[in-house]
């Protein structure tokens, strides 16, 4: 919502706001921000809803029972969601570019959007993260870009269904796994997706989503050479990842300074869309090579007594393999605190919780989950993390429930010893980030 509000804003609308959230005391930050680009601010009881030409919008977390929603009904104010104001925005653009999947989406749009905006396309950009490439002291929190070009990049979302709505000019798949649907509905989203768009941009490196490709399919892969743009000559390091990029008879070098192989293939997807785009191979590779990551992202955080700690944003099966394999790499006992996004994605998912720690931490590593998180609403608490965790260990791993984070957070500096990793794990909980900015300084 607010990479969205600060593009309206940007476009020269009126916007004011609610969050429960705010309403609760978190990430007061980022609240400050928003009133300093001159977004009104209320508590979310429906005293900020009392014009009947405001139009609200309203995310997929809020529900109807909330009193800004009645308020909007009782006066006759027109209400319509994130994605629904969001499409309208994309799909009135001379050139949309949509990137989607499964994993991934957040720092492929990143980093395309920073190659379009280094090589003077000036893009608006939507992003459901902060992109560091973009963050300046009056804004923290750049999540968006407000450009004068006629190009308009935006991640997009297929959970709610929500991707069945964008038209793009180019449309961006990165990979298809089990997150929030059922694998036939990913496929029909994805498929429509990639049909309506001038090009589609695909994996060949994930079945799923290279079985979709059509005539209109620019593909990218680190392992079939066939592919328009192929990735070869991978050096992994700690501090990031380099490696080499074939396009027909053009070659180039990217050195990105973000670690993970699964970067690699990100960085493919952004190379292959800006190609699309117009921008030549070596432009992109050149400005790709500057890319400085999205929040939350394998992100360092800090080093206290030998110990590291890391802030990241894995929350479904895929994306916990991707960044424990990018940190199995190198030398290090892991610690993972992984919070859940949600009970619903808990039980939805669970036996690919229990599958992928079983399969991804070593002997040695220790997963310490607590309870998702949760700020209100109704949903269905019957899965719990500690079946979780009994999962796990059943299969031979160390693992830990706890009833709260605070409790978990204690386990894990009672187990750090020099030469450890910790790594705090979860989404939809901005006050993850502070919880892990809490960790290193206990181990200071």
């Amino acid at each position: 919502m607010l990479p969205l509000a600060l593009i309206l804003k940007g476009k020269g609308a009126e916007i004011a706001g609610s969050d429960r959230s705010r309403d609760q005391g978190r990430t007061p930050e980022k609240f400050t921000f928003l009133q300093q680009h001159g977004i009104a601010l209320y508590p979310q009881d429906g005293s900020g809803v009392s014009d009947p030409a405001t139009t609200m919008v309203v995310s997929a977390a809020v529900e109807a029972s909330i009193p800004d929603v009645a308020a909007a009904h009782r006066i006759g104010a027109a209400i319509e969601t994130r994605a629904q104001l969001l499409t309208k925005l994309f799909n009135a653009a001379h050139c949309g570019i949509a990137v989607a999947g499964t994993s991934g989406k957040s720092t492929t749009t990143g980093m395309l959007g920073w190659i379009l905006s280094a090589t003077g396309r000036d893009p608006t950009i939507m992003n459901g993260a902060v992109m560091k490439n973009f963050v300046r002291p009056e804004i923290p929190f750049a999540s968006a870009v407000v450009g004068k070009g006629d190009i308009f990049v935006s991640e997009v979302d297929e959970s709610d269904g929500s991707i069945a709505l964008y038209n793009p000019h180019i449309a961006v798949l990165n990979n298809i796994a089990h997150d929030h649907k059922s694998m036939a509905e990913l496929r029909t989203l994805f498929g429509g997706f990639l049909r309506r768009a001038t090009t589609a941009v695909v994996n060949l490196d994930n079945a799923e989503a290279a079985a979709l490709k059509g005539p209109n399919a620019l593909t990218f892969s680190v392992a079939d050479s066939s592919a328009h743009v192929f990735g070869h000559d991978i050096v992994p390091a700690q501090d990031g990842i380099s490696f080499s990029v074939r396009e027909g008879g053009s070659e180039a070098h990217v050195k990105l300074p973000v670690p993970g192989r699964h970067n690699v293939a990100n960085g493919l997807a952004a190379l292959a869309a800006a190609r699309a785009a117009g921008v030549p191979l070596g432009d992109a590779a050149e400005a790709l090579s500057q890319f400085q990551g999205v929040k939350r992202r394998l992100e360092l955080v800090g080093s206290a007594g030998g110990i590291t700690v890391i802030d990241d944003f894995a929350h479904n099966p895929d994306k916990i393999a991707a960044t424990l394999s990018t940190l199995h790499d190198f030398p290090g006992r892991l610690l993972v605190l992984f919070q859940p996004h949600g009970y619903g994605p808990l039980k939805l998912m669970r036996e690919g919780f229990i599958d992928v720690f079983a399969e991804q931490l070593g002997s040695d590593d220790v997963l310490v989950m607590p309870e998702p998180v949760y700020f209100g609403g109704t949903v269905d608490r019957s899965v719990a993390s500690g079946e979780i965790v009994a999962g796990v260990m059943a299969k031979g791993r160390k693992a830990f429930a706890f009833p709260d984070r605070s409790t978990s957070g204690e386990k894990i500096l009672a187990l750090a010893r020099p030469g450890d990793r910790i790594v705090v794990m979860g989404a939809r909980d901005d006050t993850l980030s502070q919880f892990a900015a809490g960790i290193l300084a206990a181990l200071t």
